[in-house]
């Protein structure tokens, strides 16, 4: 972020010419009366009218007017010039960086509170309406347990939200094939590095209950198949070649032959391996019920997660509304980014050292990354710093009372990195300051606790900020959406922001105009949806009906 300061003023003076003589006439007729005799005067001033016929100075009435005129058009031109002079003044006083910056703190100036501030306007949310839900009543159209295509099974990889899509795609492919579910198994990679089973996180009979009508899905591997180790590790027992956003088709024409020919198959790597707009819409319907409804958090961390938002509710005695804001400025993301950020010269030179240990083949000798770093922050493709978000939250006209409760790993640069941010919302915690030690010992065994705590806790604020993309934001958003969307769900523009904040004659007025303008439209109201939509964030067509 540029440095957030205000810049000397710069003036121009506005001066008048003087009327301009000419040079090779004779001298000026204005000579002083008791000067001159009335007769050496009269004969003179009638030979020098004759001489000058268009001289400003004259006795005669007509020309006296005219010059009056010309006087007048002058003055008025050199009035509208002193105006423009004294405009621009006041715009470059006004203009350089926004907000005045005193070591790390930022003064941005008042902005007034805007009666929409906490919620979307009533009025834009009620043209829509969740319809995903399992309608009760209805004939299942499940075969009978003999009768099934088979059996797959799939490791749901990454961090939780990683893990809650694969969920959702492994019961919509079941579908598809006619196929039986074996409850998936949670894989944690090489970043999170903790055995969280399904189990210790959802809610398992609720799961298959639920579904009971869409899919069948049991528990554990059939009795029936003794050899349960080669279907983690044999590649007879594998599908491979699922292709990423690949159509429902695929599924038809070449994972379903093989479970019909070894009745039990391992489907991996199964991160994003089902499309969109590529599948029926009954298809798409269902992964929402199961993303929205199927899949609960277990009792102990949804009664964790309602005390947390109702501590963050009366932080100041009384009921008050409170923001959640999604922070992601780890170290790792702002290595992967490959973006440039404010720093010292040895901060930059040793995230230049870990960006060449962690990714090698991107960072080659880096040479290339000043430009790719500045093409990206132009795209908005880099994530916010806490102090640009302060910037950005000041300007929308959240108060310095604002209570923001923050969902973030260690934040990159530490407390001089968070101190713009802390500043200007002083009323900002982490559960972590939320709750006492011996409430979230409980959760610390499993790292997915932990998440699911931050995903409701952010589900559940009156207004959620996010950042930087993701999963976490993207499903928190389209929940949010779902679920009723009177709920404000900011997703700042951050191409715009960033050719603002790198405008030296950007004044806080613009800027703040900027800002409340662009963010009218991305507040998490339903949106029509368009070819390779992402479902998780904006689940209009497919599973919300008119209201």
């Amino acid at each position: 972020m540029v440095e957030l300061r205000h810049s000397s003023s710069v003036g121009a003076r506005a001066s008048s010419s003087p009327i301009k003589r000419d040079a090779s006439g004779d001298s000026s007729p204005l000579i002083p009366e008791n000067h001159i005799a009335d007769d050496e005067h009269d004969r003179h001033s009638f030979k020098d009218r004759d001489r000058h016929p268009c001289s400003f100075f004259t006795d005669d009435p007509r020309v006296s007017s005219h010059n009056s005129r010309i006087s007048l058009f002058f003055t008025l031109l050199l009035l509208l010039v002193a105006l423009v002079s004294v405009f621009t003044i006041v715009n470059k006083l006004n203009a350089p960086y926004l907000c005045k910056k005193d070591g790390i703190v930022l003064h941005c100036p008042y902005v007034k509170e805007s009666p929409s501030l906490w919620e979307n306007p009533f009025s834009s949310t009620t043209s829509w309406k969740p319809c995903a839900e399992r309608r009760d009543g209805v004939l299942s159209e499940l075969p009978p347990e003999n009768e099934t295509n088979g059996y797959i099974f799939i490791h749901a990889e990454g961090g939780l939200n990683q893990q809650r899509i694969a969920i959702c795609n492994a019961v919509a492919v079941a579908k598809i094939m006619n196929a039986t579910l074996i409850l998936p198994v949670l894989k944690q990679d090489q970043i999170w590095k903790d055995q969280t089973k399904f189990e210790d996180i959802f809610d398992v009979d609720h799961f298959i209950d639920y579904l009971k009508y869409d899919v069948r899905i049991v528990r554990d591997i059939p009795e029936w198949f003794t050899d349960k180790t080669e279907l983690f590790s044999s590649i007879r027992r594998t599908v491979k070649n699922i292709p990423k956003y690949a159509p429902a088709q695929f599924y038809i024409d070449n994972v379903l032959p093989r479970i019909k020919e070894k009745k039990i198959m391992a489907l991996k790597p199964f991160v994003d391996r089902l499309g969109y707009d590529n599948v029926p819409p009954e298809i798409n319907k269902l992964r929402c019920r199961v993303n929205y409804h199927a899949l609960k958090f277990l009792p102990d961390i949804e009664q964790m997660a309602d005390l947390l938002a109702s501590r963050m509710r009366n932080r100041t005695g009384s009921s008050n509304p409170y923001m959640a804001l999604h922070l992601r400025f780890e170290k790792g993301m702002v290595g992967l980014s490959f973006c440039d950020f404010v720093g010292t010269r040895e901060e930059k030179a040793k995230m230049a050292e870990y960006r060449k240990k962690e990714w090698p083949r991107r960072y080659k000798n880096g040479s290339h990354l000043w430009q790719l770093a500045l093409q990206k922050r132009k795209e908005g493709r880099c994530p916010l710093e806490p102090g640009e978000v302060a910037v950005i939250l000041r300007a929308m006209g959240y108060p310095k009372e604002t209570q923001i409760y923050v969902a973030s790993g260690q934040v990159y640069g530490g407390q001089n990195r968070m101190a713009p941010l802390r500043n200007m919302f002083p009323n900002l915690v982490t559960k972590e300051e939320l709750a006492t030690k011996e409430e979230l010992d409980g959760f610390r065994k499993h790292v997915t606790s932990l998440a699911a705590l931050d995903f409701l806790v952010c589900l559940k604020s009156d207004v959620f900020v996010m950042t930087h993309g993701g999963n976490f934001a993207k499903l928190i958003i389209g929940a949010r959406r779902y679920m009723g969307h009177r709920l404000k769900s900011i997703k700042p523009d951050k191409g715009l922001m960033s050719k603002s904040f790198g405008d030296p004659y950007m004044g806080w007025a613009t800027f703040v105009e900027d800002v409340v303008v662009t963010h009218q439209t991305r507040t998490g109201l339903p949106e029509e949806t368009f070819p390779n939509y992402d479902l998780w964030e904006n689940p209009l067509t497919p599973c919300m009906c008119r209201a």
